[in-house]
Formats: structure tokens, sequence, C-alpha cells
């Protein structure tokens, strides 16, 4: 509508500020509260403002406006997702399943990354933004009525300390434990200069042009890239985790470079992939190793402490909104990612903990027979060995 990167750019900070403002405090409400009931209520806030939002582009009376305090809303609700889904995947499968389980969550979400960006570009092409809102809202209908499926768990930890006195608990952790320290630096490193340059995708792709829909198709890469990433995590299982989430990092970085250089569509699109491939390797364990750096009654407010470093995203949105419109979207995301980068590395320097993360050894159940009851076998359940 507006042909303006910067205006691109300010819909992803709308989206994503609630995570740097509201992080910490959405850890503390997944500790303290019943977290299948708060994801559940956050459906109810989203659904009804798309539905809005749908009838007001029925009306004809839709404006630019209009859809930035949407996304803060949605933006709102994925802060008590991201700190409370994760964690209830947790406490489904337990220690020795989480990085399967993890992996498996990572290509979900990137599956429906891929689907939507294309499905979007499709349905805005054919029927228009109107239709492509009242989807949107129909299929978060479709999630909290499946997620509503979920059973009751029981929890496995214990209510913590109230108000105040565990937000401050949380923000303590970022001095006491050093391993989440290097994880939640490399996060902010690749959400600050890799991921605030996805919206920015499909505006690169203007210069190739091509239709919504073949835009959609160069979006989905994101999203197709990631799952491969993902799968690859679930299939093999990787023991040196943190290696993983390292590398993975870099290689999107360098990927992405080549992305935004690309003279052509198709190899446009082949770098996008490999890219998001890096992405989907640091994404299914980026997670897993935040849980595990902690004990488990303060997962939560670790992964609200994620949570935050995933919000520097809309500052770096931000800033590279601004750079976009002085040198071209294309020049702005190779000296972001290349800056990403550079820096990257000089944090791991000094805080290399995250790159030498294993998976932790849960050995399997043994059996004994006792000599007082003949052929009874009894279970020796599995310890976690941290």
């Amino acid at each position: 509508m507006t042909g303006s990167a910067r205006m691109v750019q300010l819909t992803g900070v709308a989206l994503w500020a609630p995570m740097l403002f509201g992080g910490i405090i959405g850890g503390w409400i997944s500790d303290r509260f019943d977290r299948r009931r708060t994801m559940i209520c956050q459906f109810l806030v989203t659904i009804p403002a798309l539905v809005v939002l749908s009838a007001i582009e029925f009306l004809g009376i839709l404006d630019v406006w209009m859809i930035y305090p949407v996304l803060f809303l949605a933006g709102a609700g994925m802060v008590f997702d991201m700190t409370g889904r994760r964690a209830i995947v947790y406490d489904l499968v337990g220690e020795s399943n989480i990085d399967n389980a993890m992996a498996l969550e990572s290509t979900a979400t990137s599956t429906a990354l891929a689907l939507g960006a294309l499905a979007g570009g499709s349905l805005i092409q054919a029927a228009g933004v109107g239709w492509a809102l009242a989807v949107m809202a129909g299929l978060q209908v479709i999630a909290v009525i499946t997620f509503s499926m979920v059973p009751r768990i029981e929890r496995l930890q214990k209510a913590t300390a109230g108000g105040l006195t565990a937000i401050a608990d949380g923000v303590r952790m970022l001095r006491t434990e050093r391993g989440l320290i290097s994880i939640l630096g490399v996060t902010a490193c690749v959400n600050f200069f890799f991921f605030a340059s996805t919206p920015l995708i499909q505006i690169v792709g203007r210069k190739f042009e091509v239709g919504p829909a073949l835009l959609g198709v160069l979006a989905s890469m994101l999203g197709m890239g990631m799952f491969i990433g993902s799968m690859t995590v679930a299939k093999r299982q990787p023991k040196r985790r943190g290696r993983t989430y390292i590398v993975g990092s870099f290689a999107a970085f360098f990927f992405m470079s080549g992305f935004a250089s690309a003279p052509w569509f198709l190899l446009a699109g082949m770098m996008l992939l490999v890219a998001a491939i890096g992405m989907g390797l640091f994404g299914s364990t980026q997670a897993v190793l935040v849980m595990d750096s902690v004990s488990p009654d303060k997962r939560g407010r670790a992964l609200g402490l994620l949570t935050t470093a995933i919000g520097v995203l809309p500052i770096g949105m931000l800033l590279l909104g601004e750079l976009a419109e002085i040198l071209g979207p294309s020049a702005a995301i190779v000296i972001s990612v290349a800056t990403g980068a550079f820096l990257m590395s000089i944090f791991l320097r000094f805080r290399p903990e995250s790159y030498h993360v294993l998976v932790r050894q849960v050995p399997a159940e043994k059996t004994f027979v006792d000599s007082a009851y003949p052929g009874s076998v009894f279970t020796v359940e599995p310890f976690l060995n941290s």
C-alpha cells in the first residue's frame, strides 16, 4: 500500500516489540500460573482482532495504521505462547525425549511459516486481503480448539515466589548462569541482525518484477529451509547440540548475504533456502539449550529471558528499515548480516559456553530380579545426569 521499506519494517516492530518489554513478565507468569489456561486466553484476544480487521477490509475502509495495533496484540500473545508452549512440551515429554520433541515443534513452526507465505500471497492475489485475514482468524480458531485437547499436566515444578521477587530472580539469572548468558547472546545477535531482515525479503524480491504469488513462493523459502533444518535435527539428534546451534547461525548469516546480492530470482530463492536451513538448526536447538541450562523451577523465567533476547528484534528492524531507506534493501541486508556475524564471533570469544554444550545423557532403564521374589522383574527408574 505504501511502497516503503520503512513502513514494512514497522510491521515487524509492532509485532515483536512486546517481547522486548514483556519477556521476563511472561516467563514469571509461565512459572506461576497454569500454562495451558494462559495459552488459551491469548487466542481469545488475537482471534477477535483478526475478525475486526477482516471486516474493516471488507467494508473498504482499511488504512495502513490499523494494521499496527493488531500486530501488537498478536505480539503480546506470542510472549505467552513462546514462554508457555515450549515449557508445556517439556512437561509432556520429559528429559529423554525433549530434543526430538523440540525439533518437531520447530518443524511444525517452519512448515506453517512456509505454507502461510504461500497461501497468503496466493489468497491476496486471488481473493484480496480481507479473505486472507478471515482465513487467518479461522486457522486461529482451529488452533485453540486443538490446543484445548492437550491434557492437563501435573506441574513438574513448584509455584515460584510471587510478584517482583520472582521477576528480580529472573533478572539475576543473567549474572549467575554463564551458559544461559552465552546462549542468549547468540540469540540476540541472530535476531537483531538476521531476523530483522526477514520483512524485507519480499521487498528485495520486487526487483525481479514478479507478482504476489511468486513473492509468496520466495518468502516460503524461509519456512521450507527451517523445516529441512529442523527435520535434520529431529532425525539425527546431534550430540553436540551447542555446535549445531552456532554453526546454523553462521550459515544463516553467510547465505542471507548471498540472497540479498543474487541477480536472479531462482538463485535468490536457493540462497534463502540454505540460509533458512541454518535457521532451522538454530531454532530447533535454541529452546532446549535454554531450558537445560537452568533448574526445572526456573524454566519459565529462562524462556522469558529468551523471549526478551528475541525482543531486540524490533530495534534491529527499526534501524534496518532506516538503513534500507538510505542504501536500498539489498545493501542494508548485506551490511546487517555481515555485522551480525562479526559481532557474534567477538561475543563467542569471551562467552564460548554455548558452543560446547552436549546432549544430556539419560541412561536406559535397568532391570533386575530380586532373589526374594523369583520370577519378578523390577525396574530401576532412570536418573537424570546433568
